[in-house]
């Protein structure tokens, strides 16, 4: 009995249950893959890797199914993620291509990617203590207000009221912010406000200290707001009406804290594998009720190592935010984990990156 041979019946056994949900049988194996030996011998596989902690037989007589480490050895040995047929990539590109609006963008994602796998998708948006400065524009709206509209490199457009007393002049103002623009974009929010404040205190703008201030202000606070990145869920009604209540109830539950669900797909999303795309399953999510669930997720966008500064630095290439899918362990690796990465890849275009096919 050779062990290539033993992993190759894995395979086979995740494979078929995966598809069928029902135990798995070596009579059914030899029938269904060319495994070039008899049911006798796949028997004897079968009762050597449920030995060995890969398969499970859940009744006597029965056929078995995979464990959780059966899982991991599959997906782990899925040498590449098989990419999307030319088709699904056109769909995904026409489906999101007619958004309105980054937010947009990130809703209908997830209403995507939770139609092509039939489970929970969830994306999160850019967290503004992520994004880097890409324009400011400062307006007069009253006799001692002004507006700033900050843009990020994500696509996030915030409007802040500075009350500046005396109002500069249009010239001073307009000065002001063409050497806010060229010095501080592309650094983070919190390294812009700094640059600002040194603004403020040259000889050339002296005048609008307090202006420089302010706008400083608006700044840190955009880059400290915790509530800045939002999540967006879908496909919640559809797994729960496709699989058993008992199954199901925990993950639900756990749907629910999304801070928890937050704080799992960004770690999972900054740890993935040379395929792009990282995977937990059972126990590995150390989250109970997701004991018999798997979150598959992706990063998308990254943070640029030329804006970084201090302990920031060690954030440089990490990715802005997550695109993720959470459903049973007997959920369809090979679709997800390809789904998942191509709407990261199309998403990272969207934001600034360096457009590219949505999996190329």
């Amino acid at each position: 009995m050779t062990q290539s041979r033993r992993m190759l019946v894995l395979r086979a056994v995740v494979e078929d249950y995966i598809r069928s949900q029902e135990p798995v049988g070596s009579t059914s194996l030899t029938r269904n893959h060319h495994l070039g030996v008899s049911s006798a011998t796949v028997r004897n596989d079968m009762a050597a890797l449920e030995d060995e902690g890969y398969l499970v037989q859940p009744h006597t007589s029965a056929g078995r199914v995979p464990t959780e480490k059966g899982y991991r050895y599959f997906v782990d040995r899925l040498a590449t993620v098989v990419p999307l047929s030319p088709a699904q990539r056109r769909a995904i590109g026409n489906f999101l291509g007619g958004s309105v609006s980054l937010e947009d963008t990130l809703q209908r994602a997830a209403r995507l990617l939770a139609r092509i796998t039939g489970q929970v998708a969830v994306v999160a948006s850019p967290a503004l203590s992520k994004s880097t400065l890409r324009h400011v524009e400062i307006v007069p709206v009253s006799m001692n207000k002004l507006l700033a509209v900050i843009i990020t490199d994500t696509g996030r457009v915030a409007q802040h009221t500075l009350e500046v007393h005396p109002l500069p002049s249009t010239e001073l103002l307009a000065t002001f912010s063409e050497t806010v623009n060229a010095r501080c974009v592309g650094q983070s929010l919190t390294l812009a406000a700094k640059t600002i404040v040194a603004l403020g205190k040259t000889v050339e703008h002296g005048e609008l200290s307090a202006l420089a201030q302010a706008l400083s202000r608006a700044l840190t606070s955009m880059a400290e707001d915790e509530q800045a990145t939002d999540m967006y869920m879908a496909g919640t009604s559809k797994l729960a009406h496709q699989h058993s209540g008992t199954e199901m109830a925990p993950l639900l539950d756990a749907l629910e804290e999304q801070v928890v669900i937050m704080r799992l797909m960004n770690s999972l999303s900054e740890e993935v594998t040379e395929n792009g795309v990282g995977v937990a399953i059972g126990s590995e999510t150390h989250t109970p009720e997701l004991m018999h669930a798997s979150v598959v997720t992706s990063g998308y966008g990254h943070i640029n190592a030329t804006v970084s500064e201090g302990s920031a630095s060690a954030q440089a290439g990490k990715p802005v935010a997550f695109v993720g899918s959470i459903g049973p362990t007997h959920m369809d690796y090979v679709t997800t984990m390809a789904a998942v990465r191509a709407v990261a890849r199309y998403l990272t275009g969207i934001i600034g990156e360096d457009a590219t096919d949505a999996d190329s």
